[in-house]
């Protein structure tokens, strides 16, 4: 059993070799705003730079992993310590200073409002494309993937997504039990295809306005042709997801209670 934790919320940031964006990140996770409801933890994927001393001289929490796992495993074992912890509330955010720290406060309110139907929403996406979100630039093929993706989960589900490769996003306790599961989670590129799952699954999920910032130090993972390369396992990915539940029915919502209650 792990140590019961104090605060609601964790706070997870995957970091890759992102020595020179991370301090600042932390620097405004560390305001008392901030850290009066929230922990961090980082989950350092075996940078070569110095992104795991960076974290230790700051005093948050870090897992560090001895083999580069990839982004989606660095998420997962993260839910696994927020629920062995007993946060109820999960945050995700990138180390590389994209995700504006103003957005923290916003997400954790969205996750405990309740609609008309006295539902609070599983998942709060932090949008690019919504009215009232910063202006963000991004690049042509990223904008044809954005609206692929877009197009097939509203035809599989009805939904509008304005942003479905959103990686900022808060998760209720539910949410995070479930992918810390095995088999329910991407273990490298979890974006569109769990956004994906999880409508066809009867989670709740909420999109509100977000600000980013455009990367300015270090590499992307979606840099080069790697966009390319995603798109067309996204696409793939999206489309396993469809057949798995709609088709083969290997996940319902009734299953998904059974195993979670």
């Amino acid at each position: 059993m792990g140590e019961r934790a104090h605060k609601e919320v964790l706070i997870i940031i995957p970091a890759y070799n992102e020595e020179k964006n991370i301090p600042k990140v932390l620097e405004q996770l560390e305001k008392p705003e901030i850290r009066e409801f929230a922990d961090v933890l980082v989950m350092n994927d075996a940078s070569q730079d110095a992104t795991n001393w960076v974290v230790k001289e700051r005093k948050h929490a870090l897992v560090t992993h001895v083999f580069n796992l990839g982004y989606g495993s660095a998420l997962q074992l993260g839910y696994k310590y927020a629920i062995r912890r007993d946060y109820q509330y999960v945050i995700q955010m990138d180390a590389d200073g994209q995700h504006d720290v103003c957005n923290i406060p916003k997400i954790y309110r969205e996750l405990k409002t309740k609609d008309g139907n006295g539902r609070a929403p599983d998942i709060v996406l932090g949008s690019r494309f919504m009215p009232g979100s910063s202006e963000f630039e991004t690049t042509a093929i990223k904008k044809f993937a954005y609206r692929l993706f877009r197009a097939m989960i509203r035809m599989a589900t009805g939904r509008a997504i304005a942003d479905p490769t959103t990686g900022l996003q808060g998760l209720n306790r539910r949410t995070a039990l479930y992918y810390s599961q095995y088999g329910h989670f991407d273990d490298k590129y979890p974006d569109a295809n769990m956004i994906m799952q999880m409508l066809l699954l009867g989670f709740q999920i909420r999109e509100i306005p977000a600000v980013m910032h455009p990367r300015t130090k270090g590499f992307s993972m979606h840099s080069g042709w790697r966009p390319v390369i995603y798109m067309f396992r996204m696409f793939f990915s999206i489309l396993a997801v469809l057949f798995r539940i709609k088709v083969f029915k290997l996940e319902t919502e009734e299953k998904i209670s059974d195993e979670l209650y």
